[in-house]
């Protein structure tokens, strides 16, 4: 019963744009305070691994990711929804996350001590150089221009600057607004980026009375061709979502876009992904769900919390005097197990919560624009308002919204902006507190074998999409030489 109640919650509040996961678990933990300790930290697992799974139904329905996990699937979800076939991309979206989420399970049972140790060896340079990486994700998502993808990253980054230096606690760009000196929170800036666009572009366009027919569910689910065609995708994002969920502090939303970016790399159509491709959104959701369990490895082999839900869910732990880490399987082995076959439980829950919820949400199909589209502005503005209860963070919003218009009609992609925008500080911060550890030395980043393995991967990476670039610019030129050798 936990299980279940946890689940639907988790997907109910993850497909509410702005009602975060840490929201929904941070708001149930003072309900588990008089449960046994296997039923409420259940009861909190439940919630976060439906949250995280239920941002994919807003994002494919209307293009507003309910939670920062799912704002990359948005990218070929939405275009499917557009297409008349958001019952296949709800379907992709709900088999790769429970996929993956089983994936992230049994890799919590059986490697949790190996994982959390070799997480352990990671510092300032070695998570510089893992940002890094995943930064050459961008040039992966650009679309067909390259310049205007690196203008919405350079833009993505411009903005993460903001607030106070993360050294030396001066101001950046704040211009004496004191609500500016935390930065612009990140719930906005997704609302705004993805959201707001589309209404204003409706609103420009002027909205009709009919039912909207960009949500149609009509037509067959996904078949199993279709779902073996992206099981090699979403096996290698289970994997990418493990071995980043594990370690503290990455979070789902990065290793959904790296997981996305290897699926287009690895993929014989790289030009669909975009514009409406199955296997992007079975790459996105895998990533995000492979970290579901993975972020459970720190926390209960290390007492190491790996986002800030599970944080939340570390405070569940304090709250019935139970210590996380290596002493916690030595105490309380029976309770390690509980938690678990309930984790294993949770898989098969989400199938089962997944295929009810996506019907009560096919509903949306039903609702004419008019009333629609007002709705969905009243839940960007809430959910804006209800991450700090502050009007700044709406304005937020409707300064990205009306940024994103204006990429929106200029054909700049949100992407890039979106993945400059989460790396940027984190990029900055250890590259930064790299150099003081070695008072300006580069030699640190030489100073360990996962530092030389990050740095040959992003050599290679750089080489193979430079590699691609010029392949494709040959082409181009080839089937412009070709009519003109005709004539």
């Amino acid at each position: 019963m936990a299980i279940a109640g946890g689940m639907l919650m988790g997907v109910v509040v993850g497909a509410i744009p702005g009602l975060t996961g840490t929201m929904a678990v941070a708001l149930a933990l003072p309900f588990t305070f008089y449960m046994d300790p296997i039923t409420g930290i259940i009861l909190l697992v439940g919630i976060y691994k439906g949250a995280i799974y239920g941002g994919s139904i807003s994002a494919i329905l209307i293009k507003t990711p309910g939670t920062p996990a799912a704002a990359c699937t948005v990218m070929d979800g939405y275009p499917l929804a557009q297409k008349g076939l958001a019952r296949k991309a709800l379907d992709m979206a709900l088999y790769a996350s429970c996929v993956a989420d089983f994936i992230s399970n049994i890799s919590l049972i059986f490697f949790a001590g190996f994982i959390a140790s070799f997480a352990l060896r990671f510092g300032p340079p070695e998570f510089f150089l893992l940002i890094c990486f995943s930064l050459t994700i961008i040039a992966g998502v650009t679309g067909k221009s390259l310049i205007k993808g690196l203008i919405s990253a350079a833009l993505g980054l411009l903005l993460a600057t903001i607030g106070m230096d993360l050294v030396y606690g001066s101001d950046r760009l704040t211009f004496g607004n004191f609500d500016l000196m935390g930065g612009l929170n990140f719930i906005p800036v997704l609302i705004g980026l993805f959201a707001l666009p589309e209404l204003i572009d409706a609103a420009v366009r002027g909205v009709t009375g009919g039912k909207s027919d960009l949500h149609r569910l009509a037509g067959g689910g996904l078949t199993w061709g279709e779902f073996r065609h992206s099981l090699k995708s979403i096996l290698r994002g289970s994997i990418i979502g493990v071995i980043l969920g594990a370690i503290p502090g990455i979070g789902g939303a990065p290793a959904a876009f790296m997981s996305y970016s290897e699926a287009k790399r690895g993929s014989k159509t790289p030009d669909n992904f975009g514009q409406g491709e199955l296997e992007g959104v079975a790459a996105s959701e895998s990533g995000n769900n492979g970290c579901c369990g993975a972020t459970m490895i720190p926390l209960l082999a290390l007492g190491v919390p790996g986002d800030v839900i599970t944080a939340v869910i570390l405070g569940a732990f304090m709250v019935h005097n139970l210590t996380p880490g290596p002493m916690l399987f030595q105490q309380h082995l029976p309770l390690v197990y509980a938690i678990f076959v309930g984790i294993m439980l949770s898989s098969l829950m989400m199938l089962i919560m997944g295929k009810l919820c996506i019907r009560g949400f096919a509903k949306i199909a039903d609702v004419p624009k008019k009333i629609l589209f007002p709705i969905v502005l009243v839940l960007c503005f809430f959910g804006s308002y209800a991450v700090n209860n502050s009007m700044f963070d709406v304005l937020s919003a409707v300064f990205m919204g009306v940024l994103g218009y204006i990429m929106l009609r200029l054909g700049i992609p949100e992407a890039p902006f979106l993945i400059a925008f989460i790396l940027g500080p984190m990029f900055e911060d250890n590259l930064r507190r790299s150099l003081l550890l070695s008072a300006g030395s580069p030699v640190i980043f030489f100073r360990s074998g996962i530092c030389i393995f990050f740095m040959g991967i992003t050599v290679l990476s750089i080489a193979l999409l430079v590699r691609r670039n010029l392949k494709q610019r040959r082409q181009r030129n080839l089937a412009c030489e070709m009519p003109n050798t005709q004539v």
